[in-house]
């Protein structure tokens, strides 16, 4: 690393977190600086965007005090880099990897690019194997496998703060309790909240505390009174953790960002700063790509044993799931995850709207060898019946219970069962096994010549009653 020093007189003006420069010396885009105001204080920053004649630099904190007379800029001549070894799991950072906790500073043992290094797709191995997070809309219906990016839709108003804590708190790798000694070998999340409110920041480090899941955690908390710039880098740090802890200490890490929206606010308010021509509804035209360089950083390398698994959170302004958010977020990752506030308004828990979710690499990590041979079946027959009874209710409301079949009326009392027993759980948190057991109880109430996604001997064994 090496410093070269801007003289005073280049700075030449400030708009929020951005700071514009005359352009006098030769660097390049994302180069991390040094900004040191005539108050002494030393800030943080990169170069986001150059032109031959300016430098526009976001500065990752506070600028409260920062006048342009007297200040000086330091060229580091290098990306933004976050110091990662083996003390990470237990610490909790702020969004540009500075510790909040109170310990002592991290002892590095390498020191990784905060952007990431870009994968030889030839060096990509193809997601597969089961990730159990505690919920059987998840987990039976939904699988997530590792190395795989699953997002988790929500809106205002919905649980996703108290998902994200309980996915956290109760995700492992099958077969293993999440607190004994290979769990912690093996298994690791890394959790970023996003321009979240003081309290929420507290509720995820209170209950990771409390569940003893911060011991196999690194958290990081960028508040919404923090820079918007900042807010930018917090899911690259937290990625950034991730890649070290699965591809040079060999765990599956589950990464977990919220709320990808403030962050998708924040880029377009940046870009507003730059004065950049908006695309949809404001937003940069590039913000496909850049959630593209965060999505893309999920993955599993070949002859390396870990794999980083992404579960991206975001609330879709106004519900509206055709938003630029949620529709780019859909075109990028393996399928979604939908929160529904009907569900949420009749007290289930989690609120998961099964239709409209998928998970579109689910076949890569279930069946036999991988969870349980009647897995695939299983959740490919609950589907089909819970979207009968969806489409009977519809009828019913049309032509009154009176004017259902008696099949009909079985497949409302499935749906209603279905709702209330399979994905409600309350906060306790299910194995795949108990998931399986309660998935097989909702459907002995049906006829067995409904049940064509399953074959005789699955029908035999598991919903005939008695």
């Amino acid at each position: 690393m090496y410093a070269r020093l801007i003289g005073e007189a280049i700075a030449q003006r400030a708009a929020g977190p951005l700071l514009f420069l005359r352009r006098s010396v030769d660097v390049g885009l994302n180069e991390a600086v040094e900004v040191e105001g005539a108050d002494g204080a030393v800030r943080l920053g990169r170069i986001a965007a150059l032109d031959e004649d300016t430098v526009t630099i976001e500065l990752l904190d506070d600028t409260a005090g920062l006048a342009l007379a007297g200040t000086r800029v330091r060229f580091l001549g290098e990306a933004l880099h976050f110091p990662v070894g083996p003390g990470l799991l237990g610490r909790v950072f702020n969004g540009v990897g500075k510790p909040l906790d109170g310990g002592p500073p991290l002892a590095a043992r390498q020191s990784y690019r905060v952007d990431g290094l870009p994968i030889k797709p030839s060096a990509r191995a193809a997601p597969c194997e089961f990730l159990e997070t505690g919920f059987t809309a998840i987990d039976l219906m939904n699988s997530l496998v590792r190395g795989q990016k699953l997002p988790l839709f929500s809106g205002g108003g919905l649980p996703h703060d108290r998902i994200a804590v309980d996915i956290a708190c109760n995700a492992r790798l099958p077969g293993r309790a999440g607190a004994d000694a290979a769990g912690a070998r093996d298994f690791a999340v890394c959790f970023a909240g996003i321009g979240i409110p003081h309290d929420s920041a507290e509720f995820f480090r209170n209950e990771m505390e409390k569940s003893g899941a911060l011991a196999r955690t690194v958290l990081f908390l960028n508040l919404a009174s923090d820079s918007s710039a900042q807010r930018l880098l917090t899911p690259r740090y937290a990625l950034t953790a991730a890649e070290y802890l699965a591809f040079t200490e060999g765990k599956h890490v589950l990464v977990i960002l919220t709320d990808l929206t403030n962050y998708c606010e924040a880029l377009r308010e940046v870009s507003a700063s730059r004065g950049e021509v908006p695309s949809r509804k404001g937003y940069p035209g590039y913000m496909y790509s850049d959630l593209a360089t965060l999505y893309e950083r999920a993955g599993r390398i070949h002859g390396r044993p870990g794999s980083v698994t992404q579960m991206p959170i975001l609330t879709m302004p106004n519900d509206d799931i055709t938003h630029p958010i949620p529709d780019l977020t859909g075109y990028i990752t393996e399928g979604q995850i939908v929160l529904d506030p009907e569900l949420h308004r009749r007290n289930i828990y989690p609120p998961i709207r099964l239709l409209p979710s998928l998970s579109r690499l689910m076949k890569d990590g279930t069946g036999k060898g991988l969870t349980h041979a009647d897995h695939p079946a299983l959740a490919a027959q609950l589907y089909a019946s819970y979207s009968q009874a969806q489409q009977t209710r519809l009828l019913a409301s049309v032509v009154g219970d009176d004017g259902l079949s008696a099949t009909d009326r079985k497949f409302l009392a499935f749906g209603d069962d279905f709702e209330q027993n399979v994905v409600h759980q309350g906060t306790a948190a299910r194995t795949l096994e108990e998931s399986m057991a309660t998935g097989w109880a909702a459907l002995r109430g049906l006829p067995e010549s409904e049940l064509h996604r399953l074959s005789d001997q699955q029908i035999r064994a598991h919903c005939v009653p008695g």
